[in-house]
């Protein structure tokens, strides 16, 4: 995280002195579950698993525990080394994927409607979605999902979603990742913005795809990881720190980012939050500039 966070001018009067965190600010995490890790200790509001039922939080796959690592960890385990983006967060975690990492569009609407449900009580700011629909999606299926990320943001949540890691030649953005009102983040390697690790393309007239760009390669974070074939899960093993690339990893980078301009201009959410990351940052993220 040392080498994201200088990439992306993280270092800032409001980062250094600890006022800005993301205190205060809530945000819902669908992905493979989360283990649960000491630097998310005391921050976690609520587990939903939509794959097997489960009370008990839990990540089969390392997957979800990256993602939230990256987002909100608060790195104690590492001195801070390894501190996310928002220590701050409260986090909901809402498990829509299995131990592979993959889900489908069932899970994947159950979780939504889920977040939605706990909105109503618990005002839920950011949902992070890293994930992306594979290529021959049913019609049906993909619009279905589409219209559940626009009911999200219809709710005042920015909905941030991964694009997929198709590649720069493919021209392809996964779904949801193509919807207009989604913020939509493409990985970026360390070498910069010249190396994209993400598909870009246009998905209808003046809107562009990915929206935003982070980085995504080699990012250390809270882990929980398989081996031998064996899901973590069932083996208790537990790596406090691994390391991970692509656009999922480029995703909580950005949704942590805004959750700390939530936490320091309560005022926005949704589309304004969007907007104003968007005309602060343009298409590469910037906490300092985003904080000014």
């Amino acid at each position: 995280m040392d080498n994201v966070k200088r990439q992306i001018g993280y270092v800032c009067p409001d980062t250094i002195n600890g006022r800005i965190t993301g205190r205060g600010v809530r945000a819902a995490i669908l992905d493979t579950g989360a283990y649960p890790h000491p630097d998310f200790k005391g921050r976690v509001i609520g587990f939903a698993d939509m794959q097997h039922g489960r009370c008990g939080l839990y990540d089969d796959s390392g997957h979800g525990t990256h993602v939230a690592g990256i987002l909100a960890g608060d790195g104690k385990m590492s001195g801070g080394r390894y501190a996310g983006m928002a220590p701050g967060v409260e986090l909901l975690i809402v498990k829509i994927l299995d131990e592979k990492g993959e889900g489908n569009a069932m899970h994947i609407l159950r979780g939504m409607e889920h977040v939605r449900k706990v909105n109503k009580k618990n005002k839920i700011a950011l949902v992070n979605l890293s994930l992306g629909a594979g290529v021959g999606l049913d019609p049906v299926k993909e619009n279905r999902i589409t219209e559940a990320v626009e009911e999200l943001c219809n709710c005042g949540i920015t909905v941030v979603v991964s694009a997929g890691n198709y590649g720069l030649q493919s021209r392809k953005v996964s779904v949801p990742g193509t919807n207009e009102k989604v913020l939509t983040v493409g990985a970026y390697r360390r070498s910069g913005m010249g190396r994209y690790c993400s598909g870009t393309g246009r998905e209808r007239i003046c809107v562009w795809k990915p929206d935003i760009f982070a980085p995504g390669e080699g990012i250390v974070s809270c882990g929980y990881e398989a081996v031998n074939g064996e899901s973590c899960f069932q083996r208790k093993e537990f790596f406090p720190y691994i390391r991970k690339s692509g656009a999922s990893m480029a995703t909580p980078v950005v949704t942590g980012a805004l959750a700390l301009a939530k936490s320091k201009y309560p005022e926005l959410e949704g589309e304004e939050l969007k907007r104003y990351l968007l005309k602060r940052c343009g298409r590469s993220l910037r906490v300092e500039q985003l904080l000014a």
